[in-house]
């Protein structure tokens, strides 16, 4: 075992290892070792500061699921946009579970807006579950506010798939676009121009939303796309 595999299990918790296996049931159990999202942080800010960092975000891939929490979790800290987004590429193959998928987001890729548009068609088109879902999930978290553009939503509405975690971030993608720039996205659901199980989760997430006012959400409600008798 390495040094950072012993690392990881010095910071075990059985009882959280037992909650997080069926929260990502594709994931083997005998690949969890249960630690906690905070002290895996701690860790990658310890491996940064010692020097081991590198060395470890080459070792692709990963035998345990929180070895590649661990991977995000320094990568989210990089602070030079060029190497961090050729890390990303590097390591978006390897990625297996939406958990480890969307604890990557790193802090620089805001600052870097532009450049890192340039590559979210690349990642939307890769026919890969978690690059496709993180392509949705960077347009998501980055342009839905002053960088919004109306053809984001196109591109998001284009896609097809039968991968419910690619589904489950578009719904997520439009329920978060209701809340944010409504006028744009709310054609997109009075004209059903997303598949009928993802039209209908993004107006449930909606509805969940806290964001979203009550109104709006009465409205939605009447724009379900029931099942054809």
């Amino acid at each position: 075992m390495t040094e950072i595999q012993e690392r990881l299990f010095a910071l075990q918790d059985v009882g959280y290892r037992d909650f997080t296996a069926p929260l990502v049931p594709n994931v083997a159990r005998e690949s969890i070792i249960g630690v906690r999202t905070p002290a895996l942080r701690k860790l990658a800010a310890e491996l940064m500061h010692e020097g081991k960092a590198e060395s470890f975000l080459e070792e692709l891939p990963h035998r345990f699921f929180e070895e590649n929490g661990l991977h995000a979790a320094i990568l989210c800290r990089e602070k030079d946009f060029d190497q961090c987004l050729q890390r990303v590429e590097n390591f978006l193959p390897f990625v297996d579970n939406w958990a480890t998928c969307d604890g990557l987001s790193p802090a620089c890729f805001r600052k870097n807006r532009a450049a890192l548009l340039a590559s979210i068609p690349d990642w939307l088109s890769s026919g890969e579950t978690y690059s496709v879902r993180f392509g949705v999930g960077m347009l998501m978290s980055h342009f839905l506010d002053e960088d919004f553009h109306p053809a984001y939503l196109d591109r998001v509405a284009e896609l097809r798939s039968e991968e419910y975690y690619i589904n489950m971030m578009i719904a997520w993608y439009f329920a978060t676009a209701l809340a944010k720039q409504y006028e744009a996205a709310i054609p997109y659901i009075e004209d059903r121009r997303l598949a009928r199980w993802t039209h209908n989760k993004s107006i449930q997430k909606a509805l969940e939303s806290f964001r979203v006012p009550e109104d709006r959400k009465a409205y939605l409600r009447t724009l379900r796309w029931k099942k054809e008798k």
